[in-house]
């Protein structure tokens, strides 16, 4: 039997399964069959453009850095969903809450569905179809060592199939957050997915995505601001020192008022790889809103790809 992506075509399938070259725009393998980890979730996360390293009572958050579940405020939780291009579809749900005496406990799931694809002989006849999709599961524990220093950590089942095969693996995240009150930062460092494949798709092992990242938020004096800046990949060895930085984000949400929060990101790694000749368009690019009522919190990201077209994310989160 041979497989062909139907109306799923390589481009969509940067989310998970494939990536763009960078300056080419083919087609081409992930290193790693679980590349569906790097994805943004949830729709404030995707507006800021995944800078959110530092961000704070936000039980989202602890998919980025498990230290920040340390700083929620109340029980709270989310879920969202996310429409990629073509056929792909995603979605996550999460809550975090404190216990007393013990610390700041939570969990969450993110999946993937790549849709469908047809299955052909060798002649290319269709002679039926398959899917494919990724989840993953994660468990967190934070806690504070004193006032305002945050640590935490997790664990991740994943899991991903297509066409009947599969493929699994185990990982851990870890996480520290640093809150200056007086100056108004806050510095926050992951280490995620750290782990291996407990099996395989073909017999051969690979690597999870594993990513170190460092960021700092800040809220500037007279300003209705929260200002984010991230570094992504810093475990990666390019040729060049200052290569190592490429991967950097910036995000900001202005609050507007108690209801309405207005946010913008920048992804420059996202800006290079998307950049087809010599235009990029708005790639890279993200904005979004964020309205709250009462205690319940809704929030909508446009993400661009430049010509390939746009992401949409929607997000209901309720603090409890």
């Amino acid at each position: 039997m041979k497989y062909r992506k139907g109306r799923l075509g390589c481009t969509a399938l940067a989310a998970g399964l494939l990536s763009i070259s960078a300056g080419s725009g083919a087609c081409a393998q992930e290193t790693t069959a679980f590349a569906f980890l790097r994805n943004d979730v949830g729709a404030r996360p995707a507006a800021l453009a995944g800078s959110v390293q530092a961000v704070t009572n936000d039980p989202v958050m602890l998919f980025y850095n498990p230290a920040s579940l340390g700083t929620l405020a109340s029980p709270g939780g989310s879920a969202g969903f996310f429409k990629h291009l073509l056929d792909i579809n995603a979605g996550y749900a999460v809550y975090g809450q404190e216990i007393a005496g013990v610390g700041h406990v939570g969990a969450g799931v993110i999946y993937t569905n790549y849709g469908s694809f047809d299955r052909t002989d060798d002649l290319g006849n269709t002679v039926g179809s398959f899917s494919a999709s990724d989840i993953a599961f994660s468990a967190v524990y934070s806690n504070s060592l004193e006032e305002n220093l945050f640590y935490g950590g997790g664990v991740k089942f994943i899991y991903s199939s297509i066409a009947g095969y599969h493929a699994t693996a185990l990982a851990a995240d870890a996480g520290i957050l640093y809150r200056l009150p007086a100056s108004r930062l806050t510095l926050g460092a992951s280490l995620r997915n750290i782990g291996r494949e407990t099996g395989t798709y073909a017999g051969v092992n690979e690597p999870l995505p594993l990513d170190l990242a460092f960021g700092a938020s800040v809220v500037p004096r007279g300003l209705p601001l929260l200002l984010n800046v991230d570094f992504h990949r810093l475990n990666e060895n390019p040729g060049e020192f200052i290569e190592r930085f490429r991967a950097f984000t910036v995000g900001g949400e202005f609050t507007l008022s108690r209801v309405f929060q207005v946010r913008f990101g920048y992804n420059n790694q996202a800006r290079k790889d998307l950049q087809t000749g010599t235009s990029s368009g708005l790639a890279g690019f993200s904005a979004g809103i964020g309205i709250t009522v009462s205690q319940t919190v809704v929030d909508y990201a446009l993400s661009s790809l430049g010509p390939i077209g746009n992401l949409h994310r929607i997000s209901v989160g309720m603090n409890f």
